[in-house]
């Protein structure tokens, strides 16, 4: 289904008893952090706090939080189901007679369907405040003891290309620096940041650049901001996608962008494209601080919400919590985009503790000599997966989702000194322990059965197997064996 906003959603949590509303005083400085923290490990509920102190403003935190709310989210029954959506979209034939036009006509309505619709107004401009409002009025969180400040942590960021006009929607965290101003975390790999260097170099003309900001969007937008896309394509029609239905899209008051007419917040501004500010420290998804460094600035001009906004929040910090839920989904939703590239790839697994840059496991069909390597070359050059610090590849036969089973083939298939390359490339900016900033190494592990054309001439053993008909024969004594 397609929730029509946040609220819906929360509605639905409610419904299902994936949502726990708290009525208790809590404080957004560290207090709501600790609560989410133990929540999301204990594999517990949506929180809703309704009584958070010095805002008369609700907090929603650990919504995504796990398999079945992630699912909720996306309107399915298993993440599958949206992969082989795109699957069958990615290998429709053209039509070759009238019949096959026919036949194709629903789902080039369909796909028309997605694009995301304006209209003239929407709730997101119930109230609106040009003068007197301040940032500091939301619950905004402190997440953890050593962050700079209070922080944003699950804004969608909306900005232009200044080159091509087309929009960009991305994830970026925003530390409050005031009751009007914001680091803006644009990591130098992202679309944003790009958009930045694009306009800064027109900087002699023009000194500021749009940008807008929604919080607590519903469900289909939030996960579109942090989906892996081409640069070029517009998220807002991903989401569509998502949805089965347009995402309704309104003008700013005071920027020329657009932002979702059913969120619960915005914010509209600019960033002055000659200032920067430090930014952090900020505890983070590996489980660290990041590091204080320099980012553009956010200037607030005008805020806008519905009546009674809900503010929507996320926690990051040592898996799992909910952000690891979302990595699942992308795992599994994107993987026919990765195949369309590398079909020999038969599946793809991120695990929690690798904090999604860390580690992928890769499963191919092994066709000839260093096929494993050519897979792990292409991963590093592939949009985000660029950033992978460790990549282990292994046969087919071999489950990806089951890590101890990847394990135990891994080492039992390795000559190090033989199967482990090195390469030097691009890191993620929030790796503290490669040796320069956005720059470093990353480990590609050959995990498959030799060949000989690999210069492997020792026979190959076989797995330990045992014969069919004695499990079966077992199989039919168990229960009169009195085991477990």
């Amino acid at each position: 289904m397609a929730y029509q906003d946040l609220r819906e959603f929360v509605q639905a949590l409610g419904k299902a008893g994936e949502l726990k509303r708290i009525k208790v005083e809590v404080d957004p400085i560290l207090e709501i952090s600790e609560i989410a923290d133990r929540v999301s490990k204990s594999g517990g509920p949506a929180l809703l706090f309704e009584s958070v102190k010095n805002s008369s403003i609700p907090v929603l935190i650990n919504a995504f939080g796990s398999s079945r709310r992630m699912q909720m989210a996306l309107g399915v029954k298993s993440l599958e189901d949206i992969s082989r959506r795109i699957r069958d979209l990615l290998t429709m034939k053209p039509p070759e007679g009238i019949l096959d036009k026919l036949m194709m006509l629903p789902l080039l309505a369909e796909v028309g369907s997605f694009f995301p619709k304006r209209v003239n107004d929407g709730p997101a401009h119930e109230v609106i405040l040009q003068d007197q409002f301040s940032l500091l009025d939301l619950p905004i969180l402190q997440c953890w003891p050593q962050d700079g400040g209070r922080t944003i942590t699950f804004p969608v960021v909306f900005s232009r290309d200044p080159n091509t006009g087309k929009r960009n929607c991305g994830m970026y965290r925003m530390q409050v620096y005031d009751e009007r101003t914001t680091a803006m975390h644009w990591q130098i790999h992202k679309q944003g940041a790009e958009h930045f260097r694009r306009a800064s170099k027109e900087a002699a003309s023009k000194v500021r650049m749009d940008v807008a900001v929604a919080i607590g969007t519903d469900p289909a937008v939030t996960f579109s901001a942090i989906a892996p896309l081409p640069p070029d394509l517009d998220e807002m029609l991903f989401a569509g996608f998502l949805r089965s239905k347009p995402v309704e899209m309104m003008r700013c008051k005071t920027v020329d962008l657009e932002v979702p007419a059913n969120a619960e917040i915005t914010l509209e501004g600019y960033v002055d494209l000659n200032e920067r500010r430090t930014e952090g420290p900020f505890g983070d998804h590996t489980g660290f601080y990041s590091l204080p460094d320099e980012y553009p600035v956010f200037h607030v001009s005008c805020m806008t919400h519905r009546k009674n906004p809900i503010y929507s929040t996320t926690l990051v910090g040592p898996p799992p919590m909910e952000d690891c839920y979302m990595g699942r989904a992308v795992e599994r939703i994107f993987l026919p985009l990765m195949q369309l590239q590398l079909p020999e790839i038969t599946d793809v697994h991120l695990p929690f503790e690798g904090i999604f840059h860390n580690l992928m496991l890769i499963s191919i069909r092994k066709v000839y000599p260093g096929h494993a390597r050519k897979v792990m070359n292409a991963i590093w050059s592939l949009g985000q997966a660029m950033c992978t610090k460790c990549i282990v590849v292994v046969d087919d036969d071999v489950d990806v989702q089951n890590v101890r089973e990847v394990v135990w083939k891994a080492l039992n298939n390795i000559d190090p000194e033989r199967d482990i390359q090195f390469v030097m490339g691009p890191i993620d900016s929030l790796d503290h322990a490669s040796r320069l900033p956005n720059y470093g190494s990353k480990m590609g592990i050959d995990a498959t059965r030799k060949w000989p054309g690999e210069g492997f001439q020792r026979p190959w053993p076989d797995e330990l197997r045992m014969d069919p008909g004695i499990k079966a024969m077992v199989d039919a004594k168990w229960d009169k064996l009195g085991l477990k």
